[in-house]
């Protein structure tokens, strides 16, 4: 099988997986393509809630088809018993005669022996097709395994002077219809989406994702220390999308959202006083989220970036200047030397209606 052929039928299986992103957790969003000869005859990705999995999905399209087929799978084959069978002896029962893999699953329930199965069952395994781009596509599922939390997105609108508001705290809108449809498009591809208790408080946001015809909705999370905000179209909503509230241990307003939420995490401070997001982050990776939107304000914006737990930004820049009395987008980063201040790599840019957007990454 030639190297060219297999990354193009790998790229389709990326491409697939990634329709389950934001709505999968805590499982990887999969894709899976089956060809016999040079026909795709079943093609799956990892269900909405982690079930079924791509490759069962791609099994039960193909038919009697799998038999001696090639499976391209973007993330190794899980071999242990859970709430299904394991995949990799699905492909074994199929018959199929190879399977190309882009990478190895690191759970350590899976880790190898998804492919030592298949080969002791006599089926060829190819593994490393697409290995970069498997990485990243599943770069969240991958940090909550390492790394004990989920990937963070944070997401920045701004003046073309790097403000977010006039100086009276006029917001809306600085960025133009085409980029706030986009921000609902991070949304659906995102487990949750973060605001600190200062937004809740100022904008009374929903939080919800909306226009694009798409029946998913992110958790919605408020990082606030004592809760004290009140955000009425967040808990209009709830039979919409869940509501999470993150907290310091002296939260007196606790008992009031208790059935006004669906989730109280309590979480320690910091030396500053705020609220510990090393521990949150830690936090909302136990309860299974993959991937964390971050929109907003600048103060967690800022102490997101100081603790190093920013994955990726993504800036959208309007063509208005707002000048020094204007909010700035961003809080005190708390930096004595240049070197010292995070840096990120850029990815992409392009234009979204009059604005631009921006891709940026952090560099390892």
């Amino acid at each position: 099988m030639s190297a060219a052929r297999d990354a193009r039928f790998m790229a389709l299986a990326l491409s697939l997986g990634q329709r389950g992103q934001g709505c999968v957790w805590p499982n990887p969003a999969v894709g899976c393509v089956i060809v016999q000869g040079a026909r795709i005859v079943g093609r799956g990705w990892t269900q909405p809630g982690g079930r079924p999995h791509a490759e069962t999905m791609a099994l039960a399209q193909a038919g009697a088809l799998s038999k001696r087929a090639t499976v391209f799978v973007t993330l190794e084959p899980c071999a242990h018993h859970g709430a299904t069978p394991p995949c990799a002896e699905a492909l074994i029962a199929a018959g199929i005669a190879r399977c190309v893999v882009a990478i190895s699953d690191p759970d350590p329930r899976v880790s190898g022996k998804g492919i030592a199965k298949l080969q002791a069952a006599g089926i060829e395994v190819s593994a490393g097709c697409q290995a970069q781009e498997a990485l990243l596509a599943h770069r969240g599922f991958f940090s909550r395994l390492q790394n004990g939390r989920p990937r963070v997105t944070l997401k920045l609108a701004t003046s073309l002077d790097g403000r977010i508001a006039t100086a009276s705290g006029e917001s809306q809108w600085i960025t133009g219809a085409e980029a706030r449809r986009d921000v609902h498009g991070l949304r659906a591809c995102h487990d949750a989406v973060l605001v600190g208790g200062g937004t809740a408080r100022a904008d009374n946001p929903s939080l919800t994702l909306r226009g694009l015809g798409l029946d998913r909705q992110p958790v919605r999370i408020v990082a606030s220390r004592h809760l004290d905000f009140d955000a009425p179209a967040l808990q209009a909503s709830r039979d919409v999308a869940p509501l999470w509230l993150c907290h310091g241990p002296q939260a007196r307003a606790r008992g009031a959202w208790q059935n006004q939420c669906d989730a109280l995490v309590q979480v320690p401070l910091a030396a500053d006083g705020q609220l510990d997001l090393s521990v949150l982050m830690q936090a909302l990776g136990e309860k299974g989220l993959t991937s964390v939107l971050c929109e907003g304000g600048g103060q967690l914006a800022a102490s997101l970036l100081r603790a190093g737990l920013v994955d990726d930004v993504i800036l959208y820049t309007a063509g208005l200047a707002l000048g020094a009395d204007g909010l700035a987008g961003l809080g005190d980063l708390a930096l004595s030397h240049l070197h010292t201040a995070p840096r990120f790599e850029l990815i992409s840019a392009r234009k979204i209606g009059s604005d631009i957007r921006q891709d940026w990454r952090r560099l390892s």
